[in-house]
């Protein structure tokens, strides 16, 4: 029996919670409290997104262990499913976009990233993914890099709306 499960709505505030755990050991605040009014905003949006099934959304999650702790989640990684102008190597222009991993500061080292991140990898394959992206810290490139993943030169830009 697996301990990673696909999210659902009810978890999204829990995903959110996590995710500005991945947020805040990114971009540190400084000492300042990290900002968190977004996670009102977010959440209806999240919620519609995590209730749809056949979106191009998925979250896998592994409930946290400690029974002190119910309904709180101790991993979770989150990706996209893209499509991309087809091209050599890929015809149908799949892509998957791997955004946000997470586990409970209390719940580490305990191969809960990893699960996840298998499981939405195989989730990638099942919709015909031959590609995935994503971002690597520092402290996660060697999780990552077990999996097969690869640095790359990137010649991403941004425009922020």
């Amino acid at each position: 029996m697996s301990l990673v499960r696909r999210a659902a709505p009810e978890d999204a505030e829990e995903v959110l919670r996590l995710r500005q755990v991945m947020l805040d050991s990114v971009f540190p605040a400084g000492g300042e409290q990290p900002a968190t009014d977004w996670h009102t905003e977010s959440l209806p949006t999240l919620r519609a997104r995590l209730a749809d099934p056949d979106g191009g959304l998925a979250a896998f999650v592994v409930d946290h262990p400690d029974p002190r702790r119910p309904g709180m989640l101790a991993a979770l990684v989150v990706g996209t499913l893209e499509y991309r102008i087809g091209r050599a190597g890929n015809p149908h222009g799949r892509v998957g976009h791997v955004f946000s991993v997470a586990t409970d500061p209390g719940a580490r080292r305990r191969g809960y990233a990893r699960a996840c991140m298998e499981a939405l990898l195989d989730w990638f394959r099942e919709r015909g993914a031959v590609q995935v992206d994503l971002n690597a810290s520092a402290a996660a490139e060697p999780l990552y890099a077990s999996l097969g993943f690869v640095r790359k030169p990137d010649p991403s830009m941004r425009l922020q709306l």
